[in-house]
């Protein structure tokens, strides 16, 4: 299989973005760059007594628009081209959505299913004292991503308090509620890819309901995607994780699933499979991705679409919950079939919408009901929705046919580029 490089696919959709808006050449200079990006060596104290050390990053894309934003995320994958990717689609993203970030994302390279608790909470509060330089709630602000959570944001937010000598909530968002968290954090990207799916099927027209769905992936985005869609009326009909996946026709019972896998506990560790579930035949992640259903949504990995499986999808709306799961060439595969594509940087919006959101509460020590903060979640989720949906026809006015990834990276390019103009270059 052809390994795909994501910081070339993510400058690729940049440039062919840039190219159409004829987005000036030094703005596009600019924004092909990383402003810094930090490496880190992080010496931990194994529970053996020997003393391990671990790789970290932390990319600070751009901060045109505000402080960096970003997650960190615990995985034997991370390398510095992933976490620039993810960096440079945070900074579109934050824009696209219009809240007073920029982009940027962390993470160590580590497997941390063979951590215990003790040696995951040392290698945390490490990788914090190796950063604390350069996070802070006026200059970057780290949140949850692939294997990290709350309590891990805890550890950073302690570790940097302890360090500055007062507390500092507002320093990482995807906190629990009790010590500065936001009430519908967690539930909030898979709420945001819900809402994409159903406004982007309304806008063609159609109802959320009775649809069917296939969801790649079974953690916090696609289960709070599967439960509310559920409610939404749609029919899911098959998810999957690591381990594969499993398909009902007649649709599963997404909470019966999550009770199975998850047990009593949180949406965190997994204590099963969802392979073990007795309620449906067992498929591949590679034949879930091809399943005759209306709305496809890959909440896993990058790279999950690609040139080689593009022309078997007979989803007719991909719903991208996970962070570039699609390649360009698949992009084009797809858009040539007419299948709409809703890209990443606005489905999976909702978790940096409320994380912006949790920043402002702790920054004012006041705090929303759950009701409130969903509200204002759905506000300003549909309102990017439209307007990446206007620039679309826009363009397709003027003679440019381009695909709501293009269109949505127009419109966030564009509000990067009108600070560029106003502010200039300094010196």
């Amino acid at each position: 299989m052809k390994q795909h490089n994501p910081r070339e696919i993510a400058l690729r959709q940049f440039s062919r973005a840039a190219e159409i808006m004829e987005l000036e050449d030094w703005i596009k200079n600019i924004l092909s760059y990383p402003e810094r990006t930090v490496k880190v060596h992080i010496p931990v104290k194994m529970d053996s007594g020997e003393v391990q050390v671990f790789v970290g990053y932390r990319c600070q894309y751009n901060a045109a628009l505000g402080p960096y934003k970003g997650g960190i995320r615990y995985s034997p994958d991370v390398d510095e081209d992933e976490v620039v990717a993810l960096a440079q689609w945070m900074t579109f993203k934050c824009a696209l959505v219009d809240v007073p970030f920029g982009g940027a994302k962390g993470g160590v390279k580590v497997d941390p299913k063979k951590l215990s608790r003790a040696e995951l909470e040392r290698l945390t509060r490490r990788f914090t004292y190796e950063i604390v330089p350069v996070i802070g709630p006026s200059i970057d602000i780290p949140a949850p991503d692939v294997y990290t959570n709350d309590e891990i944001m805890s550890w950073i937010m302690d570790t940097y308090s302890i360090i500055k000598g007062y507390n500092e909530p507002a320093v990482v968002t995807g906190k629990p509620t009790y010590i500065g968290g936001s009430k519908g954090r967690k539930e909030a990207t898979g709420r945001g890819v819900a809402i994409s799916t159903r406004e982007v099927l309304k806008l063609y027209g159609e109802d959320i309901k009775g649809k069917t769905i296939a969801i790649q992936g079974f953690g916090n985005v696609a289960v709070f995607a599967g439960l509310i869609l559920q409610d939404m009326g749609a029919k899911i009909v098959a998810v999957s994780d690591s381990k594969g996946g499993i398909y009902s026709p007649e649709g599963l019972d997404i909470r019966d699933v999550v009770k199975h896998v998850y047990g009593d506990e949180e949406v965190n560790g997994k204590k099963k499979s969802v392979i073990s579930y007795p309620g449906g035949k067992q498929i591949s992640n590679e034949e879930l991705l091809l399943l005759d259903v209306d709305v496809l949504i890959p909440s896993a990995i990058e790279n999950q679409i690609t040139e080689e499986n593009a022309d078997k999808i007979r989803a007719r709306y991909i719903v991208e919950g996970a962070n570039g799961p699609t390649t360009f060439e698949a992009d084009e595969i797809l858009f040539k079939r007419g299948i709409v594509v809703v890209p990443d940087i606005l489905a999976n919006s909702g978790g940096v919408i409320v994380s912006y959101l949790e920043w402002v509460q702790d920054r004012m020590g006041y705090y929303w009901e759950e009701e409130e903060v969903n509200e204002k979640l759905e506000k300003k989720l549909v309102k990017a929705i439209n307007e990446v949906f206007h620039t679309l026809n826009l363009y397709r006015e003027k003679g440019k046919e381009i695909d709501w990834r293009t269109a949505a990276y127009i419109l966030s390019i564009e509000r990067i580029a009108k600070v560029y103009r106003k502010r200039g270059l300094f010196p």
